[in-house]
């Protein structure tokens, strides 16, 4: 009696685990077949998201075939829990496999965002919570200087705050490696004064050839005691960072006092006026061996140079010139455009 009883359980679980092997060859016939959209689909699994409501919103698409069998799938390889937030491109007719190995990949479809070099930290914070891809807030304004300007790549969902993090640890780096390789005897004592000289030259001069030249004139003041006499310095003092000025300097403005006019006080100021890119952190501490003292602009976008007083009061005066015949030109083509509308 109890050999049959015995026998029976045996015959018995025999025919489980075959149904039960059955069962699985079965899933795993349904979790290879082809899928049914003929287009390539962007789907996303956005923060926060479980494999219940990934997998509801697969079927709801007619992406998957049966959200059951996903589940089930995803949770007996593990699966489940290596869910990725971000995009996610499924190619046409991928099998419910195929997606579920796409979703735990981590490999999300990516996007850009450029820092453009010399945007002031606040202008920054302003940029990063304009971008819809990213998310969250950014609870305070980081130093000024300490963010490295590049494109970087991002996926949807991406925090604001890990790309603040991203940025900040990029420039230490850089800011670290061109400190250890500057030149000797530079005017600068810690790797804070060559990021605050960075940040000068960086809103001196868009053009790359000039950032080791304008270094040269500034470290050269700096070595024989001469204020700096920097316009965007003056400009940071006025506004903060938090905006541009939008016109000229007044004179009044060059003579009020603030911690950043470089026309008063000596040296350099008290922090970076912008967050510099890595071109001119090395222009900073690798600057161009010259016996300029200084610069004007020279009206077509970049600077001429002088060694003496002398010379850059020339060199002032052609550029005043230049300044009076474009504000001529100027008025000259608004009285042409008013004339204009109001013919008849």
């Amino acid at each position: 009696m109890a050999r049959h009883f015995a026998s029976n359980v045996i015959n018995l679980l025999i025919v489980v685990l075959v149904l039960a092997g059955g069962i699985l060859d079965w899933g795993k016939m349904r979790m290879n077949e082809r899928g049914d959209f003929v287009e390539d689909v962007v789907f996303e699994v956005k923060a926060g998201d479980r494999l219940q409501g990934v997998s509801e919103r697969l079927e709801k698409r007619h992406l998957i075939s049966s959200a059951t069998i996903f589940r089930v799938a995803a949770r007996m390889s593990g699966a489940d829990m290596k869910l990725k937030y971000g995009e996610y491109r499924l190619p046409a007719y991928s099998s419910m496999q195929q997606i579920l190995d796409i979703l735990t990949s981590g490999k999300a479809l990516t996007y850009q965002v450029t820092i453009p070099e010399g945007l002031t930290s606040f202008q920054v914070v302003a940029l990063l919570m304009e971008e819809p891809l990213l998310t969250g807030d950014i609870k305070e304004i980081p130093p000024e200087g300490s963010l490295a300007p590049n494109t970087y790549a991002i996926s949807k969902g991406d925090s604001r705050a890990s790309l603040i993090r991203r940025m900040t640890i990029a420039q230490h780096k850089i800011i670290t490696d061109a400190w250890g390789a500057r030149a000797p005897d530079l005017p600068l004592e810690t790797p804070d004064d060559a990021l605050t000289l960075a940040s000068i030259i960086e809103k001196e001069t868009g053009k790359p050839e000039e950032r080791p030249i304008i270094a040269s004139v500034f470290i050269n003041r700096l070595r024989l005691g001469m204020r700096l006499q920097t316009d965007p310095t003056v400009i940071y003092g006025l506004t903060k960072g938090k905006g541009t000025l939008g016109r000229g300097l007044r004179q009044s403005e060059l003579r009020k006092r603030t911690p950043y006019n470089t026309y008063l006080i000596k040296g350099l100021p008290p922090t970076p006026i912008a967050n510099p890119g890595k071109a001119a952190i090395e222009a900073a501490l690798n600057p161009a061996d010259t016996d300029y003292l200084f610069f004007v602009a020279d009206g077509t976008g970049g600077h001429v140079f002088a060694k003496t007083i002398d010379e850059h009061t020339k060199n002032v005066r052609k550029w005043r010139r230049i300044e009076a015949r474009r504000r001529a030109e100027a008025r000259k083509r608004k009285k042409a455009e008013a004339k204009k509308k109001k013919q008849p």
